[in-house]
């Protein structure tokens, strides 16, 4: 069970640790250059981050404290594996996902089917959106799906390993006055997004 949220660096150290386990298995567990060369990539991370080695030993030691990773003993140099699904207590296929969005930041359901195919193959869309709910609906909950921003045709999903995520400000469209305004009588003195008519008018006024 995992008790307080993770700081940015450390959900990144997590994420990286599950990647680099399904794309370079022969090299994991990772080593710290590893590691901090995994949570300074500027390809499939979102934002691009610059964390030093001491920040990166910092915020394994935390993790390892939380039981989420594991120090690995046996060779020359010091190495780290995850314990993610174990302390969260989720399938696989759910780790895959919450390192996706670790990762990457939020992202619809057809975009970490995409981004996370090194990590798990799903058969299709539905079947990541079959994971995502039980991560949003078994307490505690550890996504949620943000509320769908104008423009966009499909709800992003977060993760809330690092608490509840900011969501953007809703873009606001300051309301003008209609060009022809003056001509109108006085129940129609401006244009609320210019319609031809007013609410509660029965009059149709020239656009």
């Amino acid at each position: 069970m995992l008790n307080r949220s993770l700081t940015a660096l450390e959900a990144r150290v997590l994420g990286v640790l599950v990647e680099k386990q399904h794309t370079v298995p022969d090299t994991y567990p990772l080593s710290l250059n590893a590691l901090v060369a995994g949570c300074n990539q500027k390809t499939a991370r979102a934002p691009v981050m610059e964390a030093s080695e001491a920040e990166v030993l910092q915020a394994l030691d935390e993790l390892k404290s939380l039981h989420l990773v594991v120090e690995v003993s046996g060779s020359r140099v010091v190495r780290f594996e995850h314990n993610m699904g174990r302390v969260l207590g989720v399938p696989s296929q759910s780790v895959a996902l919450l390192a996706v969005l670790m990762l990457r930041g939020p992202q619809t359901a057809a975009e970490l089917r995409l981004n996370s195919e090194r990590l798990h193959r799903f058969a299709d869309i539905s079947s990541v959106e079959g994971f995502l709910d039980e991560l949003a609906t078994k307490p505690p909950a550890r996504v949620l799906k943000l509320a769908r921003a104008p423009g966009e045709r499909e709800a992003r999903w977060a993760h809330l390993l690092c608490g509840e995520p900011a969501l953007p400000a809703a873009p606001w469209r300051q309301r003008t006055a209609h060009p022809r305004a003056a001509s109108w009588p006085r129940c129609a003195p401006t244009c609320s997004a210019c319609s031809p008519r007013w609410p509660g008018c029965a009059t149709t006024w020239p656009v």
